[in-house]
């Protein structure tokens, strides 16, 4: 899942970079630090580990001057924004507590009302429906518009920036990001479901050094079916 999200994000970087080649504008100088700039960060942003601090060094800065100066801090704004959700689903996928819920040490820890268990299920779904939505939002023209408007370009500038970059964006189909999300949502809600199982029927199951035992064949039947749909 984790490699879907990645390569997910990085075709909406690789969408922007691309813009640039479509640039011919007179000032061969300020351009060519524009392709080198946005060559160097796709080069980052494709590294099999991505770093994020050097990532965000180059996005916070700009190479250069006068209107290609406006047109590389309102892509890079662009770029900023959608890196820094992308980071929050990571921190998100990269804690252990999603994978370790359903184990014999979180039952041992946190049972039988898992409080704990069922806050942090809470949040995280709340932070990743968060999360896709403004992905959703930012892959749309009008949100990518929204980070040139107030540029003050001439408007060859602004049709470029539409034309090449803002209707692309709109393009990229981020079904395959929605998926990814929704099954890890999913993996939340079964987990949710499990433990308010357990927590409902706190005298109907124990713990062994090695399983978890029912005296209840139905409820034993449940618990299985759900673990067993975590695909």
């Amino acid at each position: 899942m984790k490699k879907k999200i990645i390569i997910a994000i990085i075709v909406i970087v690789i969408a922007v970079i691309g813009v640039l080649g479509y640039m011919v504008i007179s000032d061969l100088g300020q351009e060519e630090k524009l392709n080198q700039e946005f060559s160097e960060i796709a080069d980052l942003s494709n590294a099999e580990n991505i770093n994020t601090d050097e990532l965000n060094k180059r996005l916070d800065r700009t190479v250069t001057t006068g209107d290609y100066a406006k047109v590389e801090v309102a892509l890079k704004s662009y770029l900023k924004d959608t890196l820094k959700i992308s980071e929050g689903i990571m921190n998100v996928l990269n804690d252990e507590r999603i994978t370790n819920l359903l184990t014999l040490d979180n039952y041992k820890n946190d049972g039988t009302e898992f409080t704990e268990s069922k806050k942090f299920i809470e949040d995280t779904r709340g932070q990743l429906e968060d999360d896709k939505n403004k992905l959703s939002e930012l892959l749309t023209k009008e949100k990518a518009m929204s980070y040139i408007e107030n540029e003050k370009l001439d408007s060859y500038y602004v049709d470029i920036y539409e034309k090449e970059f803002a209707e692309e964006i709109a393009t990229i189909d981020d079904e395959s990001l929605e998926k990814s999300l929704d099954e890890i949502i999913e993996i939340l809600n079964i987990s949710e479901k499990v433990l308010n199982l357990l927590s409902e029927n706190p005298n109907s199951w124990t713990l062994t050094d090695e399983n978890i035992v029912f005296s209840n064949e139905s409820l034993a039947n449940q618990y299985d079916a759900l673990i067993n749909s975590i695909g």
